[in-house]
């Protein structure tokens, strides 16, 4: 991760979850390990994936103690086997036994989810198709979800409600229509954001269809094109390539809705230019990391 993200957005999520950790004291450590004692303890991969978080894991322990040395055997993105030294931490065993738990929750998380979305993106290898997460991250942790995402060979869809106008089915029953909506997002958005606009029926297919095609004046007097993106959400296979045929190239297209690993080939002849899956983030399962072999030095 780079390090000024690092630095401006991660350094306080990762002090929360410590803080979570410890409310008061870790009076088990405290117990057995009353001083200061220089220690070393191993990082081993337990099983076979594409690692991902190293980074966060060494901030873990930097923050709670700057001359805390932690050297790597493998690099994010790297496939990873079982049994594996990955590492080696050395410092304040007090230090290490406080940042384990924490520290462990942020690579086995992030790795299970460079994973997951390894196996996902392997699939579509050789289609047109971008593979995309979604917003349904864990709260606190979509910086290192969605940085998890890129290292296992996926793309980010908008970070947050900021990033992009993303017009769903409330939006647009709050505007009154598609149409009404994207002419709203138009007129409002920056002209660098593009519109995207999620339909359910072949009738709001169509909808969208004409508004991409549509001009619009804005409240400058300036002429602007429509929809940019039309997202295909929770169709049928045989709708989607209806929906497609319909579209015909006239706006990119996105298909979204229950998309696991288990169906994605299915919708890889549709030719779409995104699959949108919200269970790279919210389905993939940890990896399993552990700290082993901690001793004390000199």
């Amino acid at each position: 991760m780079n390090q000024i993200t690092m630095k401006l957005n991660a350094d306080k999520l990762i002090m929360m979850a410590l803080q979570e950790d410890i409310t008061s004291e870790d009076v088990s450590t405290n117990a057995v390990m009353p001083k200061a004692q220089k220690g070393k303890v191993d990082l081993i991969c337990k099983q076979d994936g594409i690692i991902a978080g190293l980074d966060v894991y060494a901030r873990v322990f930097t923050l709670l103690d700057d001359s805390t040395e932690v050297e790597f055997f493998c690099k994010d993105g790297d496939e990873v086997k079982a049994g594996q030294l990955m590492g080696i931490v050395t410092g304040d065993i007090r230090v290490l036994l406080s940042g384990e738990r924490v520290a462990l929750n942020y690579l086995q998380r992030m790795s299970g989810i460079a994973t997951y979305t390894h196996e996902v993106a392997e699939l579509l290898k050789g289609s047109k198709t971008t593979l995309l997460d979604t917003r349904k991250t864990t709260p606190n942790c979509r910086i290192f979800e969605k940085y998890a995402v890129r290292v296992g060979g996926g793309s980010n869809h908008r970070y947050n409600l900021s990033d992009g106008v993303l017009l769903k089915d409330n939006h647009i029953g709050a505007a009154g229509s598609i149409t009404n909506a994207v002419r709203m997002a138009k007129e409002y958005a920056p002209f660098v954001r593009k519109i995207e606009v999620e339909v359910e029926t072949q009738d709001q297919v169509k909808e969208a269809v004409e508004a991409a095609q549509t001009n619009f004046f804005s409240a400058k007097g300036t002429v602007e094109a429509g929809a940019d993106i039309i997202m295909l959400d929770n169709m049928t296979t045989d709708q989607m390539r209806a929906a497609i045929d319909l579209i015909d190239g006239r706006a990119e297209t996105e298909c979204s809705g229950n998309v696991t690993k288990e169906n994605i080939e299915s919708l890889i002849s549709l030719g779409v230019d995104y699959i949108s899956s919200g269970a790279l983030t919210h389905s993939s399962p940890i990896m399993d990391i552990s700290m082993k072999n901690l001793h004390a030095e000199g």
